[in-house]
């Protein structure tokens, strides 16, 4: 039986440009991407804050996938906007504009009947909000934990503090390095696992997902796609199916997150290859079930 996920971070307008097109106020944001694809999996429960530009199209997104939306707060002004630009290296976004808006005073105040959830994902907020989250939760099962390279950089201390009380961390590469202040992923790797989470995983875009626990160490590639038009949106739709695939799966062991990681990869894989929301929104559970097997074929071999 699947438990519920608490999904915590930003809902946005983004404005997109790649080399294979561009589009304008797309609905979009960490929390977002990650609810949708965790939607698949599991009951979703979103905390976040919208302005008065968010309307019913966007609100129909959630209860198309049933996501829980007692938690999505509403605040006079506008919601959170970016605007970012790919070449052809889809890895990195440049970022060109950030509007936080609304965003900026988030402050998120958990409902009673959310407090209890098992499985907790926290997008890539201010870590001192990050940790206001947990304080609110009861004794949740797994909480898994995403930053970036603006906290990294602004924040580190109370980075690693938050880190310090969750069980998985999920950041890209350019972050591990950064943050443990190494060039070598692996050393880089350990020296975050020994902040204290119990596993790492870093997603490295077209490279897959590498996953590190002290003990041992789980590569995934990614799906080879011969249409990829935007990357945005793909490393919060990875949490989403890897925390989904957890929590209906209900064991926590490293053959669930080994499957999550592939589940995770599946999701990211889908989201790559149209704009927006627009394939996650337009899938079924077969189409996930299908790829998550062309994935193991992908991968498989014989001892000899």
């Amino acid at each position: 039986m699947s438990g519920s996920i608490l999904i915590v971070g930003s809902v946005a307008f983004d404005s997109v440009k790649t080399p294979f097109g561009e589009e304008d106020d797309i609905f979009g944001g960490t929390a977002t991407y990650s609810s949708v694809s965790a939607s698949f999996f599991s009951p979703v429960r979103l905390v976040a804050v919208v302005g008065d530009d968010f309307g019913e199209k966007e609100m129909d997104v959630f209860r198309k996938h049933k996501v829980d939306t007692e938690g999505l707060t509403r605040m006079p002004g506008k919601t959170f906007r970016w605007k970012g630009e790919y070449g052809y290296d889809l890895n990195e976004a440049r970022t060109l504009d950030t509007q936080l808006n609304v965003f900026e005073k988030f402050d998120p105040v958990i409902p009673e009947q959310y407090r209890s959830s098992e499985y907790v994902f926290l997008g890539n907020i201010d870590p001192d909000l990050q940790l206001s989250v947990l304080q609110q939760i009861k004794r949740p099962r797994i909480v898994a934990c995403d930053s970036m390279n603006y906290w990294i950089k602004g924040k580190p201390e109370a980075v690693k503090r938050t880190f310090s009380h969750v069980d998985i961390v999920v950041i890209n590469e350019a972050e591990t390095r950064m943050l443990a202040n190494e060039s070598n992923l692996v050393r880089a790797a350990n020296k975050i696992l020994a902040m204290g989470p119990k596993t790492l995983i870093v997603k490295r875009g077209e490279y897959g997902v590498l996953m590190f626990n002290g003990t041992s160490v789980f590569a995934a590639p990614a799906f080879p796609l011969e249409d990829v038009f935007d990357p945005t949106g793909a490393g919060d739709s990875f949490a989403g199916g890897f925390m989904g695939a957890l929590a209906q799966e209900g064991t926590v062991n490293e053959r669930a997150f080994r499957r999550g990681i592939i589940y995770g990869s599946v999701m990211a894989s889908f989201n790559v290859e149209q704009f927006g929301l627009k394939r996650l929104t337009g899938l079924t559970r077969s189409d996930i079930d299908s790829r998550f097997y062309q994935f193991k074929a992908l991968t498989h071999f014989e001892e000899l």
